[in-house]
């Protein structure tokens, strides 16, 4: 059974920055994909940025792309989002989610994610 554990949010003011963690257990990592995404309201969740395990390709969106850096740590099984110049409007819920078939055009889509975490919140706020 795969379990994702994210931590690191929290509140912080605008222009600072946050380190989300995603600590993975019941499965060793080989072709995935480790994703974050993020809820702001309803049941959408938006992509935010996405690694391939193995070979460490990185992706992420226009929204935070240069401002949001996405690592793992394949040693550890855990994945990272360091998030700098936080805007307010990054305030969400984030999660990070697993994709055991790393296939490119699904990267974005959450459907294609076998498993999530539960979460952790982060407020961007003066």
């Amino acid at each position: 059974q795969v379990q994702l554990a994210e931590s690191g949010g929290g509140l912080v003011q605008p222009g600072g920055s946050l380190r989300l963690s995603c600590e993975a257990s019941g499965r060793t990592f080989s072709n995935d994909h480790m994703a974050w995404f993020r809820r702001t309201s309803g049941d959408e969740r938006e992509f935010v940025a996405g690694i391939r395990w193995m070979g460490g390709h990185t992706y992420y969106s226009d929204s935070v792309k240069g401002r949001f850096t996405i690592s793992r740590d394949k040693a550890k099984n855990t994945g990272y989002l360091q998030m700098s110049s936080l805007k307010p409007e990054d305030t969400a819920v984030y999660y990070c989610a697993v994709n055991p078939r790393a296939i490119l055009s699904t990267l974005r889509t959450p459907g294609a994610y076998d498993y999530w975490g539960q979460g952790t919140r982060v407020t961007v706020s003066s």
